[in-house]
């Protein structure tokens, strides 16, 4: 249940981050602005699970919380911080 809420989360994101990008600078950075979302999010998880592959048994921390629901909780938070710097507009100039 978990790993199919932050799955919609990620759905709404770059919906967001297509709709704000197309608004902005046209339908290519719109594209390039759902690419980058998922080539952060497909690395981002493959790292996480790796990580953790070494740190707890393949049950994890229960029958909610498996070592994939976790690796996805840790790349959620992680992605969080990551794209409220990124796109964020009012700290000055964007780091892109």
């Amino acid at each position: 249940m978990i790993p199919l809420i932050i799955f919609y989360l990620h759905i709404i994101g770059i919906t967001a981050a297509f709709t704000n990008e197309y608004q902005k600078d046209g339908l290519s950075a719109g594209i390039l602005s759902v690419g980058f979302v998922v080539l952060i999010f497909s690395v981002g998880w493959s790292i996480s699970s790796f990580f953790l592959k070494y740190l707890m048994g393949e049950a994890g921390l229960g029958l909610w919380m498996n070592r994939d629901s976790l690796s996805l909780l840790l790349l959620t938070i992680a992605e969080g911080f990551f794209y409220v710097l990124y796109f964020n507009e009012s700290s000055g100039t964007p780091a892109r």
